[in-house]
């Protein structure tokens, strides 16, 4: 039987630790340069709020300026002066500069995340494949695993789009963040591990694990493909969408569910897209209600 997600989504000692650790933020603004540019503010702490849709979506970008987000980068930390992160037409553009992210101010739990990006032209002389990433759940201080956040990410690079990657970071005192995730897998010819419904449970801790299809023997090289690959033609919008439902995470991307997990620890904090390398645009980044299905 098919391990199930029911039951409570954190021990007790676990909750503790997460509400102690979590760094959630809210109701910040941020400051326009122009219409073209925009430069972030820190955010500023309040008490740990953990925010779930009700009846209506909620748009984390509202396609004209970044309220509600605010960026982080490896060097300059809550400022931009490279304008990495700045909205025209309509787009949320991130230049790929500077590794970092832009982060929801509020912390999310029990959501359907819709997220859809397409490749931008600049490299930055980068001959691997073009990447980026949805950080979910995540926790603690600001670039606590510089130049990123403890959670999962969903991976967003060509012919990896729905790997998940455990993220761990320290908290003030030194003390490595918990991140852990559970997922049913199979061996392929290269052995590694792939997502397979049914398979055996693997818990993972701090390392990559491949969606279903992942192609043994990848060239992750610029603008190759994986003979199955999901993620749109270059150009075109990739639709991904990353059902967080209690302690469990199901990415589905284009249509197709290429991945899943379950007892992930933490099961809720900020939403992230990454900064890493190449520029990436995004025309949808918003939340609806879990299907009762989900629940």
């Amino acid at each position: 039987m098919p391990p199930s997600s029911r039951g409570p989504d954190f021990t007790v000692a676990s909750r503790r630790y997460f509400l102690k650790t979590a760094a959630i933020t809210g109701g910040g603004v941020l400051l326009s340069k122009s219409h073209l540019q925009s430069q972030a503010l820190s955010p500023q702490r309040e008490t740990p709020t953990f925010v779930s849709p009700g009846g209506e979506a909620i748009s984390l970008f509202n396609g004209r300026n970044l309220n509600g987000l605010y960026g982080w980068l490896k060097d300059t930390q809550f400022e931009d002066p490279r304008a990495v992160f700045t909205v025209s037409d309509g787009l949320l553009r991130i230049s790929g500069e500077i590794d970092g992210y832009i982060a929801t101010q509020k912390s999310y739990r029990n959501y359907h995340l819709v997220v859809e990006y397409k490749w931008g032209s600049q490299t930055h002389g980068s001959k691997t494949v073009r990447n980026s990433g949805i950080l979910l759940h995540a926790v603690g201080s600001d670039g606590n695993r510089s130049p990123w956040m403890s959670s999962i990410e969903c991976q967003i690079a060509q012919g990896c789009v729905g790997d998940f990657i455990v993220i761990r970071g320290t908290d003030e005192n030194g003390a490595t963040i918990p991140v852990t995730i559970t997922s049913e897998t199979r061996i392929a010819s290269d052995g590694r591990t792939r997502w397979r419904k049914g398979g055996k449970p693997t818990t993972y801790s701090g390392k990559q694990f491949w969606w279903s299809l992942h192609e043994p023997g990848f060239k992750e090289l610029i603008d190759t493909r994986g003979k199955d690959d999901v993620e749109s033609p270059l150009g075109e919008w990739t639709r991904v969408e990353c059902i967080c439902a209690g302690n469990r995470i199901t990415v589905i991307v284009n249509g197709i569910t290429v991945n899943e997990c379950f007892d992930v620890f933490p099961a809720a904090g900020k939403i992230l897209l990454e900064s890493e390398g190449f520029e990436i645009l995004f025309r949808k980044f918003e939340l609806h209600p879990l299907n009762p299905s989900a629940q």
